[in-house]
């Protein structure tokens, strides 16, 4: 399979565009420093999105972008093809010519595995993976901070400071 780091990080930022964009545009450097991406390979990719009317953009002041449709009729498919093409587990792209004009012995077994990606990829809504999110994050809420309401905004950032002052603690203990 041929998902590449852009692949994985359109459907993250989207993923991203999906929980923060409710009310106001979001702007792609909130996203990557959220997300931890490079601002320059972002807007590359939003252009691609935006060619593909996943997402529209809003300009001037308090501009960024929202999605070009409601999450609920976005798939993470459609992200990846709007990047990537389709995606391809096979070396001949499907015409079997994999051995120098030949169909190799897993031939069949990447045509399948391609059909089964796309099946599951266009299954996936941005809605629906939208809401496994909170519904992560509110466990881990509910879990962490049993006398204490987080908002689901915060988790995930509060959980990468937890994670780093545990780390910092280990490096403390070691030295």
């Amino acid at each position: 399979m041929k998902l590449t780091t852009r692949g994985r990080f359109a459907v993250t930022s989207m993923i991203d565009l999906a929980l923060n964009a409710e009310s106001r545009p979001v702007r792609l450097v909130d996203i990557a420093r959220r997300q931890k991406m490079s601002l320059a390979y972002l807007e590359q990719i939003f252009c691609q999105l935006r060619r593909a009317s996943l997402v529209k953009s809003v300009r001037g002041p308090g501009g960024g972008y929202l999605l070009g449709r409601p999450a609920a009729e976005i798939t993470a498919g459609e992200i990846v093809r709007a990047v990537e093409g389709d995606v391809d587990a096979s070396q001949c792209r499907g015409e079997a010519t994999c051995r120098g004009g030949a169909e190799c012995l897993a031939h069949g077994l990447w045509t399948e595995l391609n059909v089964k990606m796309a099946e599951f990829l266009n299954s996936q809504t941005l809605q629906s993976i939208k809401d496994r999110n909170l519904s992560r994050a509110a466990a881990l809420s509910a879990g962490a901070c049993a006398e204490a309401t987080v908002p689901v905004s915060q988790v995930a950032g509060r959980h990468r400071l937890e994670h780093a002052a545990a780390v910092d603690d280990k490096r403390s203990l070691a030295a």
